[in-house]
């Protein structure tokens, strides 16, 4: 058998498959069975910075409510204190899931501001996270805003997390970045320790019939991979960065793709619940057996064999793959 430990984020992993952010991570037990069949790490639901300032903000209404209408009310209204507002039910979560799982967890925060979020990685570390993925969902709106004031304030957010912790800080990034090698070094030397590729966006559709959105929300297929699998070839070896591969990994076959191009893990999570423990379960074997297949004596040797640090010319690599691709296609003969 192949020897599946790694090392993600100065993290030791017995399994470079690790449960991604979502709600698997709400269910105690059912975390407890997918470490059971061989997840490396798991990491927690994101916390969002607008669901903590919707928190923060109800309990100053409510308070300020009852203020105005009786002189006497700061004498009956309780104590802030006495429930929890902010982050502290993440907190306390996290607490449990630590306890509970013996693998590295990660605390995951979604947000665009550097604000409160120094506070809340705090507490997170507090409570016993062994690294912090940042999730940066930001994207421009209005007319004056250009890419290049995104990503300055995104690497100040990274910027502000790195510095008030001492555990590790893992960056979760879209595909929608222009020159994404310039913006990870930027982050490199911001003092982030990885990064994720890609965060999917979950947007609505359009119903014309109901003049209303759709939220439905569709689960990613492995026919996501490649747009992860470019990055990771274009950023291995050139970065010295823990790279993660997050969605489209369905299959063993799939994390091996993910590691052949540069990924140190894939998180995993629409496979997982759709099959639970038992997909993962199978798609550790699958690895496993493709390592063992190819001769390789662990996903260390396997990593970044096709990576593009390997290419003597990236550009020229990739506009010559892009032509062969299209001027090779051809229109399938119609069925008799």
């Amino acid at each position: 058998m192949a020897d599946l430990t790694t090392t993600w984020l100065g993290l030791e992993l017995v399994s470079p498959i690790v449960v991604g952010a979502s709600p698997l991570a709400d269910d105690i037990a059912g975390l407890r069975a997918l470490v059971e069949a061989g997840a490396g790490a798991v990491v927690l639901r994101s916390v969002f910075e607008e669901q903590i300032l919707a928190d923060q903000l109800a309990v100053h209404r409510f308070m300020d409510s009852h203020i105005d209408n009786d002189a006497e009310a700061r004498s009956f209204l309780p104590e802030s204190g006495t429930f929890p507002v902010g982050a502290e039910l993440a907190v306390t979560h996290l607490e449990r899931v630590r306890a509970a799982v013996d693998v590295p967890v990660i605390a995951s925060l979604n947000g665009v501001t550097p604000g409160g979020w120094t506070d809340i990685a705090g507490q997170m570390e507090a409570a016993g996270a062994s690294a912090i993925e940042l999730n940066l969902y930001d994207l421009a709106t209005g007319f004056d805003e250009t890419g290049a004031d995104i990503e300055n304030r995104q690497h100040d957010v990274v910027a502000s997390v790195v510095t008030t912790v001492d555990i590790p800080v893992t960056v979760k990034l879209s595909p929608f970045y222009t020159a994404l090698p310039s913006f990870v070094r930027r982050l490199e030397q911001a003092g982030a320790a990885g990064v994720s590729v890609f965060n999917r966006f979950y947007q609505p559709d359009v119903d014309p019939d109901t003049l209303d959105l759709d939220r439905h929300l569709h689960l990613s297929t492995s026919a996501e991979l490649p747009l992860r699998l470019h990055a990771l070839a274009l950023l291995h070896g050139r970065v010295a960065l823990s790279l993660a591969a997050t969605g489209g990994v369905h299959t063993g076959r799939d994390a091996a793709k993910a590691i052949l191009c540069g990924a140190t893990i894939v998180q995993v999570v629409a496979a997982l619940l759709q099959g639970g423990p038992e997909d993962l379960a199978g798609m550790r074997r699958d690895l496993d057996g493709w390592l063992d297949e190819m001769g390789y004596q662990g996903v260390d040797e396997a990593c970044g064999v096709m990576a593009l640090d390997n290419v003597a010319d990236p550009h020229h690599w990739e506009r010559v793959n892009y032509t062969r691709l299209l001027q090779g296609w051809h229109a399938p003969r119609p069925a008799r």
